[in-house]
């Protein structure tokens, strides 16, 4: 593998100028590129000098076509130890397992952003984590879009599931905060499958993926000749969103200057377009993500103060898997489930053994972290049940430290006992129960108090104590 003071990455595609992107992306982070036009250019480099010192190798689908995986084998084959990336417009599941049994370390699915091709570049040639098992690799799979969904009974993410539930019926704008990988883009779709405007456009937007100096003309739109480059009109995603609703993603990555822009755009709700003299309003619906706190990033100064007060109203915590270690045995499961009606794989179960290890590991990149291991495990399984000797990078990261016997049950329900054995409070056991009620019936309040055989009046003085009632009903 190389080491820092060796990235030398060879580039196979056909396409001038995604080399130069990729060149210049790659040498943000001190890569120098050798670029191989076709496959058969790709192998004989290998031979080369420079081919000797290799640090990773990212191959282009499109450069080889159907022959992409059998050069992946053959360029595995040829040097074992060096990662290989494989960039794909295909979001084809059957692809991404070929690719792997081939010998791919990392799929990455146009469009893919500068940052997804950063870290993958880095993922695949650090030693220091676990890298080649625990990619994205399912970034793109089919999700389903409700509330029902979203599995895991830990108090503190079936807390956050009851005020996202109460919060999609209303009109109200919502943050999402949560660690990258935690299930935020899930949770607003669902958030929009239960809303009023559930029938309307879903525009999506990731603020981390565009160049700085872009974002606000993305967000705003802008006049024929309001910059250099601006050589027609362009609507922005506030105004395309328009009586819809609008997902901005790594809201915390805005510029300093398109930061206090969106307060006053919360505050008197108009769009004014880059070079437009003047202003309209736009009815729009937003649900926004942050992979930090943004009171905290205000706080240290790294935020507008003014755009985290105007966002505190209603907000979603989304707690990380480390803090639901619980929940990992459903949530395997279910992704093993999901895994099995994939195109090339087939259903597969898991053994305490391997669920042990599981919840002995941090997850860094969380539950999509979980399920990207779980699908490679599964690509690999020769047997009908995945073993702790199915997760081998796993194992040398938790070490051969003695674990707890896995003590595991469905997930779908409510903790009864604390850490130490004893029973906990009722009045916790209650919240969980109320909290699972409200995400089980999407928010339907009416609903939740007959469910639950109290009255609407006790409903709602228990969610104003357990601190639910900040989005205003509009439950029938």
């Amino acid at each position: 593998m190389a080491e820092p003071e060796d990235r030398l990455l060879l580039l196979i595609d056909s396409d001038p100028a995604q080399c130069r992107l990729v060149t210049a992306l790659a040498g943000r982070e001190g890569w120098r590129t050798i670029v191989a036009r076709d496959a058969e250019t790709g192998i004989a480099t290998l031979g080369t000098r420079q081919g000797m010192q290799l640090g990773a190798i990212m191959l282009q689908q499109s450069a080889v076509g159907d022959e992409a995986c059998a050069l992946i084998a053959e360029l595995k084959a040829r040097r074992p130890a060096l990662p290989i990336l494989m960039v794909t417009n295909s979001a084809s599941p059957l692809l991404a397992v070929e690719a792997m049994r081939a010998g791919a370390t990392d799929y990455l699915i146009k469009p893919v952003s500068p940052d997804r091709l950063l870290l993958a570049l880095r993922s695949a040639t650090t030693r220091e984590q676990p890298s080649a098992e625990l990619q994205p690799l399912t970034e793109k799979f089919d999700t389903a879009l409700d509330f029902d969904s979203m599995i895991g009974a830990a108090p503190a993410f079936r807390a956050a599931l009851a005020v996202a539930a109460k919060a999609a019926r209303t009109q109200n704008t919502v943050l999402i905060e949560g660690e990258s990988g935690t299930g935020k883009e899930m949770l607003v779709r669902a958030m929009h499958a239960a809303s009023p405007r559930s029938k309307a456009p879903l525009r999506i937007v990731n603020a981390g993926g565009i160049p700085a100096n872009q974002i606000e003309s993305v967000l705003f739109g802008h006049e024929k000749g309001a910059f250099p480059g601006a050589f027609d009109r362009q609507a922005g995603a506030l105004q395309q969103a328009d009586g819809g609703t609008l997902v901005i993603d790594e809201i915390d990555r805005l510029p300093e200057s398109v930061q206090d822009r969106f307060a006053q755009f919360l505050e008197r709700g108009d769009v004014q377009p880059i070079g437009a003299r003047h202003s309209f309003r736009v009815d729009v619906r937003l649900l926004l993500c942050a992979n930090a706190s943004l009171r905290d990033l205000a706080d240290a100064s790294m935020f507008s103060p003014a755009l985290a007060d105007a966002l505190s109203g209603h907000v979603v915590l989304l707690p990380p898997l480390r803090q639901r270690v619980a929940d990992i045995p459903a949530l395997a499961r279910h992704f093993l489930a999901r895994i099995g009606e994939q195109p090339g794989l087939r259903p597969l179960g898991v053994t305490d053994g391997a669920l042990a290890l599981l919840s002995a590991y941090d997850w860094p990149g969380n539950v999509r972290q979980l399920q990207a291991t779980l699908f490679r495990a599964a690509v690999f399984c020769d047997g009908e049940m995945l073993t702790a000797q199915d997760f081998p990078q796993l194992s040398s990261v938790v070490g051969d430290a003695p674990r707890p016997a896995p003590q595991f049950g469905d997930g779908a329900g409510v903790t009864l006992f604390a850490p130490d054995g004893n029973l906990r409070p009722l009045e916790d056991i209650e919240a969980d129960v109320i909290r699972l009620a409200i995400g089980h019936y999407r928010g339907r309040m009416t609903e939740v108090a007959r469910r639950l055989g109290i009255g609407r009046s006790t409903l709602y003085r228990k969610l104003s104590e357990l601190g639910i009632d900040s989005a205003p009903d509009r439950a029938a």
